[in-house]
């Protein structure tokens, strides 16, 4: 390799191994920006929030890497036309396409990588993604007691607190309504302080109650609304024990067969199959809905009218049957043509409803099969986009002759 195309590879790398994260750090905070709702609250651990972190990162770079590529070649000819080292090249009777060739090799290297990437790479980190932030989606938020408001996170039941010691942990006023019997407020328990732990496998809360009551109605069996005596029960207790499930807190992780059909999930081939499939499919239905109903609605014969056939035997020696439907409906009665206009416009309205139901589903499987051929050509679209960013940054950057990162020097 020539001194001149290790300086301008060097020349290159720098900025674009730079300008590359940049551009990915600002993409996982817009990411981190759109679902902090969905994210805060939920006690991820942190090497959940890593592994979230780390494969969105790997699906946002069809994105960052042709921005870097551009930013990387404004940056790298600017800064050699800002400190004339591109004007001595060129007076040393060097073009700018052979300054650039080195730099192209490299930008071919990269579309090769980019092509494997995003056609191998891309499908299952988006998996992995997708199918993580569903998990999270579905995980129920850690529970957090507010004093003077009421906590509906766990099933069943409804907590009110007056005040909490975060030194201690200590609860006051606490009031918990049983729903579990799904009756209405038939079950309460008042407490005058209390205590909340919870196991040590997670799946479980332990209540320690103090000084309080607990108030339950009786169901009455076989007794009608009007003759109720609601019957009820008081306990006083010094301390009580209440054990609440916590199912639904952890983060349950769900397999990738959920989204394995997802244009976001599948390589070149796999889109060309699937798209293929779902085509022939949608013809098949469509003319096999369409015959059906063409032979079974449209094209039916119901009560035949056999007139004419003396007329027909002697007109017609050839015993062909001389079929005119005006001449047939004038020598129907009135209700006969009543009923034979009512009955065609039914059978209009019903194949109306039918064809707008039917473009409808058949719009659905045009949408989806246009969206695997877009997300097939998208594929293509990440090394092109690379190699046509480098042919607009590198002349650009070098008739701006101004580099870096826009800061003053």
């Amino acid at each position: 390799m020539k001194a001149l195309d290790r300086f301008v590879i060097k020349s290159f790398i720098g900025p674009l191994i730079l300008t590359f994260f940049i551009v990915l750090i600002i993409l996982l905070l817009q990411f981190l920006w759109m679902y902090i709702d969905e994210l805060a609250g939920k006690g991820l651990s942190a090497g959940i929030l890593a592994e979230l972190l780390f494969q969105f990162s790997l699906s946002f770079v069809p994105t960052a890497l042709p921005l870097a590529i551009l930013l990387a070649a404004l940056m790298s000819f600017g800064n050699m036309g800002e400190y004339g080292e591109l004007t001595a090249l060129k007076s040393s009777g060097i073009p700018l396409q052979r300054i650039m060739r080195s730099l192209i090799i490299v930008i071919a290297l990269l579309v090769l990588v980019s092509f494997y990437f995003s056609n191998y790479v891309l499908p299952y980190s988006n998996r992995q993604a997708r199918s993580l932030l569903y998990d999270i989606r579905r995980k129920r938020p850690d529970i957090n007691l507010q004093a003077g408001t009421f906590n509906n996170d766990i099933d069943g039941f409804s907590i009110k607190i007056s005040s909490k010691d975060p030194a201690t942990n200590r609860l006051d006023g606490l009031l918990i309504y049983d729903h579990r019997s799904k009756n209405g407020n038939v079950s309460v328990t008042h407490a005058d302080s209390g205590y909340i732990k919870i196991t040590s496998d997670e799946t479980g809360m332990i209540m320690q109650l103090f000084n309080g009551y607990s108030y339950n109605e009786i169901e009455e069996k076989n007794v009608s609304y009007d003759n109720r005596k609601l019957p009820a029960r008081r306990d006083s207790f010094e301390e009580e024990i209440i054990i609440l499930s916590l199912s639904g807190f952890d983060l349950e992780r769900s397999g990738n067969e959920l989204f394995k059909s997802n244009s976001w999930m599948l390589n070149l081939s796999q889109l060309s199959f699937f798209a293929d499939s779902l085509m022939k499919d949608h013809e098949d239905k469509s003319e096999t809905m369409f015959g059906e109903y063409r032979d079974s609605k449209l094209f039916i014969e119901q009560n035949p009218i056999k007139i004419y056939e003396e007329k027909a035997e002697t007109e017609n020696q050839n015993n062909t049957v001389v079929f005119n439907p005006v001449e047939i409906f004038d020598t129907l009665t009135t209700s006969s043509k009543t009923m034979i206009v009512q009955r065609s416009i039914e059978t209009m309205r019903e194949a109306g409803n039918f064809i707008s139901s039917s473009s409808e589903t058949m719009k659905i499987n045009i949408r989806q099969v246009k969206k695997y051929e877009i997300d097939w050509h998208k594929k293509l679209t990440l090394p092109f986009a690379c190699l046509i960013f480098f042919f607009i940054g590198a002349p650009l950057g070098a008739i701006i002759r101004k580099g870096g990162l826009g800061t003053p020097s």
